[in-house]
């Protein structure tokens, strides 16, 4: 089983290696269509525009407001069981999820002030506690968070486009996938670095919403604020716990989720940054607010039920516009800002990531930036990890909501005692003011964090609660891991220097032809301890070749090593091994030279063995030898 094993992952290398020979053409053409040429990395700032606070308004605010298309009905779902009785209590819970609305602006009013460069939750941790574990929770909890958001935006996107075409409801999963690929593709261009026209998508949600608000309200001015659908007001439902209302008062809760964008896009406002900030927070919560209210109120005056193929949104503009050009509007824009929302998140997710991966925390791999100047890996796991959640919950918006907003919520608590803090030490104007508002913060979220872990575990928030704890930890192993190696290759440069080593050079060979002269050639060129090594697998292969080598006028030593089995890296690794240890004396440095033919068309290299690529791979994992590749590009 360790032979197989062994052999396995430097064939499946030979594989990666052909598949890219291969395709490598076809690729970079398919790259150049779908992503663009590559952009200079001088054009990096340039292609950054401060915006206007009312500009960058909707810009920013599509991850927040475009929850209010399922944050009252995700509450209302959790109240099913308990009938039309349990209506009314769609009212107080969306109250109470505006007043941990101002808390949440209020609180990162604050965070602007400190933090006008831009404060996110893991800088505010990283900046506040000289322990990184704080701002790694932070981290996670938000990364998580940013895939949980392109999950359940585009998956509440798609339900509702659902609505209003059933004979899409079987495809609303593929359907799904492949608005994430779209994004994924259009931030790869790095159109989001510079589109203000994704603003559109935002306002006009946000006119759409306030239409369907007001049209509501004339409705019940013509025919009462009660109307025979309205359920009565007060009533006590059979079963109701307490338990059941923290329940749906969390699942609401997933309409807060995005708060936090303003404040870590600070710098892209113009001056004053710090006053455009807190103008957008204030202006987003008032419409939030005032929407939310809204829609919560006009879904009891209705008394719409929860149905699986019709969201509420759905049903409350056609009780008012029915299925003409208003209603397809109402719906396209949802779907829209939706996909503006699960769009934020790929410019939010790729910095945070980076940032992070930056202090040693995520490979490092993280920290590039693509051909159009974004963290291109970043996207491409934020699609991937988001994609594979649309898949298991098969693209439904209740199901994803019970693992929803609980890291957002950790993170938020972490940013708050983390501003606390900071009011503690620098202290300054009104210090006790914003103190008390960031303490007041903290203990807020987290309770909320609490009700979501007790109320939403059986649901599906332990998926979260066992991720978390496993990404932190695999977190702390990465630094580990790259600490370790940067103590493993620090050297002291003023008693360490380059010295001339003893090398001896192993070149191996098929035969006598044109790439064996070339490679011998390179191979004594370089050295003078040069040993040819061919590896026969019958008495006559061998004897035929020590004859020709003879004629040849023996340019070097040859070996020639019978393999009886007929293999190439046995035998190579018992060689080797005689080197290191008896051949004339341990050299400092084995120097492999492998010979390697380029045939001139692609499809050729499925007539010649790879025997090369499988010998390298196969090296490089379990030798400390130096390999080097001499190629021999084919005419015909």
């Amino acid at each position: 089983m360790s032979l197989m094993v062994s052999w396995l992952h430097p064939m499946l290398d030979v594989m990666a290696v052909v598949a890219i020979l291969y395709a490598g053409f076809n690729f970079q053409t398919v790259k150049r269509v779908l992503i663009g040429e590559p952009m200079r990395t001088r054009e990096l700032h340039a292609s950054h525009n401060r915006l206007a606070w009312y500009i960058a308004l909707p810009i920013l605010a599509a991850d927040l407001y475009s929850s209010v298309a399922y944050g009252p009905e995700a509450g209302m779902t959790e109240l099913v069981a308990l009938g039309p009785s349990a209506k009314w209590l769609i009212l107080p819970i969306t109250a109470a999820t505006v007043i941990l609305l101002a808390m949440l602006i209020v609180s990162y009013i604050m965070g602007v002030m400190a933090y006008p460069n831009g404060g996110g939750a893991y800088a505010i941790a990283k900046d506040n506690f000289k322990n990184s574990f704080l701002a790694l929770v932070a981290g996670s909890s938000l990364l998580i968070d940013y895939i949980l958001t392109v999950a359940v935006s585009i998956s509440s996107g798609v339900q509702n486009m659902a609505s209003a075409y059933p004979i899409l409801a079987p495809y609303q999963t593929t359907l799904a996938l492949l608005c994430v690929f779209i994004i994924l593709v259009v931030n790869l261009r790095g159109v989001s670095e510079s589109a203000k026209v994704f603003s559109y998508p935002t306002v006009l949600f946000m006119v759409c919403m306030i239409l369907l608000i007001f049209t509501g309200f004339a409705n019940e001015l013509r025919h009462g604020f009660v109307q025979p659908s309205t359920p009565p007001f007060g009533t006590v439902p059979q079963g109701i716990t307490t338990m059941l209302i923290l329940r749906a008062f969390s699942s609401a809760c997933s309409a807060l989720t995005g708060i936090e964008t303003i404040s870590n896009s600070v710098p892209i406002l113009r001056d004053p940054q710090q006053k455009g900030a807190i103008k957008a927070y204030i202006a987003l919560g008032l419409i939030t607010a005032f929407t939310l209210l809204g829609f919560a109120y006009h879904l009891y005056v209705r008394g719409l039920p929860v149905v699986p193929n019709n969201t509420l949104l759905s049903q409350l503009t056609q009780a008012y516009f029915g299925h003409g050009v208003i209603y397809q509007v109402i719906i396209w824009s949802t779907l829209l800002v939706l996909i503006m929302a699960a769009n934020s998140t790929f410019t939010g997710f790729p910095q945070l990531a980076a940032l992070v991966a930056g202090d040693g925390f995520l490979p490092r791999a993280l920290t590039l930036r693509g051909d159009r100047l974004g963290y291109s890996n970043g996207m491409i796991v934020l699609a991937a990890l988001s994609a594979l959640l649309i898949e298991a919950f098969n693209a439904n918006t209740n199901a994803l909501i019970p693992l929803y907003a609980i890291g957002v919520f950790i993170a938020f608590t972490v940013a708050q005692v983390g501003l606390t803090r900071r009011w503690f030490r620098v202290r300054g104007p009104k210090w006790t003011v914003k103190a008390s508002i960031n303490t007041f913060g903290a203990v807020i979220t987290a309770s909320v964090a609490v009700i979501f872990a007790v109320t939403k575990f059986s649901s599906g928030a332990w998926v979260v609660l066992i991720v978390l704890p496993i990404l932190i930890l695999t977190a702390w192993s990465i630094r580990r891991h790259y600490n370790h190696i940067a103590e493993e290759l620090r050297i002291d440069v003023k008693t360490m220097r380059p010295e001339s080593h003893r090398v001896v050079t192993i070149v191996l060979v098929s035969g006598i032809h044109r790439v064996v002269l070339n490679t011998i050639s390179f191979a004594i060129s370089m050295h003078k301890e040069v040993i040819a090594v061919y590896i026969a697998f019958n008495d006559e292969s061998a004897k035929k070749m020590e004859q020709k080598w003879e004629e040849w006028g023996e340019p070097c030593r040859l070996v020639v090593i019978h393999s009886e089995y007929r293999t190439l890296l046995q035998p190579l690794a018992r060689f080797l091994k005689r080197v290191e240890t008896r051949e004339g004396g341990r050299p400092d440095h084995i120097h492999l030279v492998i010979a390697q033919f380029i045939p001139k068309k692609w499809w050729h290299y499925v007539l010649h063995n790879q025997s090369s690529l499988l010998i390298r791979a196969w090296l490089i994992r379990h030798k400390d030898v130096v390999i080097t590749t001499v190629p021999y590009h084919l005419h015909k």
